[in-house]
């Protein structure tokens, strides 16, 4: 294999792994080597069977899609808690800005938990701490309950996202994570917007009860159920988590170092595969570099009987049946706890941001992901205060409803993303002699970003201009039809490029997000006052594209970034605790 002329030592750059083997010398006659690579050991998160994974990453995502639908429900509930609590506009947006203040504090604060103890505790103390504030949220009685409400739950909710993709991570092999991201988008969209459409009907829409009095000839009797009510479901769906947490959830963090020697044929770009043939599962070859067999390999012999025996062994998963499994009591054990001091507990509270300015692809994602998120609050908030007044007066069930347009475009959009993505990176690592790099994800980020930055605007002056609301609601699902692609590549770019450090990568990219949320929501208002929907649309476009547009260059220059901070790189892995290490 040439090697590329960037490059500043022998060693590949992080991210870049050997994905395909091509067997005589045929692109389309492949095998998928499994990356990264598994242990020998039936208790390695990557060997568990498809129901155990299904099994914790729908728990995941389940949780995360509690927190954005805890998030996004207070919407249609503005209106009629206004009026009972007597809360001004200010109110309503300052708690919901506040919310996303503590959004960005929660995770540098609350993922080191994580890192040190595992997902578990954390995930079982949120779910809790979610259930207790649904019942603070029920029982408000004045603006400093409402504070309360939303500056702790975003604070807890916080962890979502990171946890999340620390499963997908730990669970599923790199030509799968485009998939699983895809659908961790997409349920993350149905908690933003369906949330908003089941709250809608709770607040506005009456339920019937039999009327137990003999003497009326009406038989039936209607009774609203309210906006308290939208929190006691909370209660109930937050106290059905926590009880599935605690039975079902199993932690995925597994220190792969401890069964180095257990690996099997750990292939990285520079490894030979005749080498991992003849030594299959050794130390030597974990370690192995390029060397005059690599060459040899891609000259030619990767068609051989030797080769094709590596590659039968390096796209399966192999179980050492000596190794006992866990018990279901050890499975479900509290906490699994990272050796290492509070130092370094500590670090992965700013860590995170040190990452952030010195990894060029991390700082890429974190605006990229930064921007969507402030364009789906602005546009959220703007719809439900614009929808209220004339030409609309919506109520809060027509608000609610509103919302189907952006779950239908996200929907639409994740279900073509998620496959392309692994299709087209399995594809043109296959045509890059099997060798795959993070930045083949972006061809396929592209051809969404038109329709992201399209439908965005299209939004803003349908409001300004007060069109039919139809058009407000396809404009808003053509946003979404290009934003969900958008965030899911990006964050499966993060995961593949920097897999060793995802816990601090992620941590960076969430407090990035929250913290221009919180720009933009507590300057809205004047905002809007000063310049109109559709300028402010238009300056928050103007941003967008520029950095949407980066993606260009990452195709371009990526792996040469990848290269120079590669150093850097492989400092912060050796900070994080053993288990994360990989």
């Amino acid at each position: 294999m040439n090697q590329d002329n960037d490059f500043t030592d022998r060693e590949w750059p992080p991210g870049t792994v050997r994905l395909a083997t091509l067997l005589g010398g045929n692109n389309d006659n492949a095998d998928i080597i499994l990356q990264p690579r598994p242990t020998s050991s039936p208790n390695d998160p990557l060997n568990w069977s498809k129901w155990s994974k299904a099994l914790n990453y729908g728990l995941s995502s389940f949780y995360a899609m509690m927190v954005y639908a805890f998030v996004n429900a207070t919407s249609p509930t503005w209106g009629p808690l206004a009026e009972q609590l007597h809360f001004s506009d200010a109110t309503l947006t300052n708690t919901y800005a506040i919310g996303c203040a503590t959004l960005a504090l929660g995770a540098p604060m609350l993922i080191p938990f994580a890192l040190k103890f595992g997902a578990r505790p954390v995930y079982l103390v949120s779910s809790v701490g979610q259930f207790a504030i649904s019942i603070w949220a029920a029982k408000t009685e004045n603006a400093a309950d409402w504070w309360g409400v939303n500056a702790t739950q975003c604070w807890l909710g916080a962890l979502a996202e990171v946890l999340v993709q620390m499963t997908i991570a730990d669970v599923f092999f790199v030509h799968q994570r485009g998939k699983m991201n895809a659908i961790y988008i997409w349920v993350l969209n149905v908690g933003m917007y369906l949330a908003i459409v089941a709250a809608g009907f709770v607040v506005g829409v009456k339920h019937v009860r039999p009327v137990l009095s003999p003497k009326t000839n009406d038989p039936l009797q209607t009774v609203d159920q309210g906006w308290r009510w939208v929190w006691w479901w909370f209660t109930i769906f937050f106290g059905l988590q926590a009880i599935m947490f605690f039975f079902g959830f199993e932690e995925t963090k597994y220190s792969h170092v401890e069964t180095l020697a257990d690996r099997q044929g750990s292939i990285t770009a520079e490894t030979p595969l005749d080498d991992i043939a003849g030594g299959y599962g050794s130390e030597k070859h974990e370690k192995s570099r390029v060397n005059e067999s690599a060459a040899k390999t891609e000259s030619g012999d990767v068609g051989s009987p030797l080769a094709s025996q590596a590659a039968t062994k390096l796209g399966e998963i192999h179980i050492d049946p000596t190794i006992p499994r866990k018990t279901y009591r050890q499975k479900l054990a509290f906490t699994t706890t990272s050796p290492g001091t509070w130092s370094q507990f500590f670090r992965h509270s700013y860590q995170p941001f040190m990452i952030l300015v010195t990894i060029p692809g991390v700082t890429f994602c974190a605006l990229v992901y930064g921007v969507n998120q402030a364009w789906s609050t602005v546009m959220t908030a703007s719809q439900n205060t614009i929808l209220l007044d004339p030409p609309y007066n919506f109520s809060a069930s027509d608000i609610g409803l509103m919302s189907l347009g952006p779950f239908i475009g996200s929907t639409i959009g994740s279900l073509v993303s998620g496959p392309v993505s692994d299709y087209v990176a399995i594809r043109l690592a296959k045509a890059n002699d099997g060798v795959y790099e993070p930045e083949f994800r972006f061809w396929v980020f592209l051809p969404f970003c038109p329709f992201m930055l399209g439908g965005a605007w299209w939004f803003g002056y349908a409001l300004q201009n007060g069109w039919h609301w139809a058009q407000v609601v396809v404009a808003f699902g053509m946003f979404g039809f290009g934003a969900a692609p958008v965030q899911a590549i990006s964050l499966t770019y993060m995961l593949d490029a920097y897999n060793e450090i995802i816990g601090d990568t992620l941590t960076a990219v969430t407090t990035v997000r929250n913290t221009l949320s919180t720009i933009f929501v507590f300057a809205l208002a004047p905002w809007l006052a000063s310049v109109g929907v559709g300028n402010v649309f238009n300056i928050m476009g103007a941003v967008g594209t520029l950095i949407l547009s980066f993606a260009a260059v990452f195709i371009w220059r990526g792996k040469a970034f990848r290269v120079r901070t590669a150093k850097t790189y492989r400092y912060y892995a050796s900070r994080q605790f053993e288990a994360r290490k990989m």
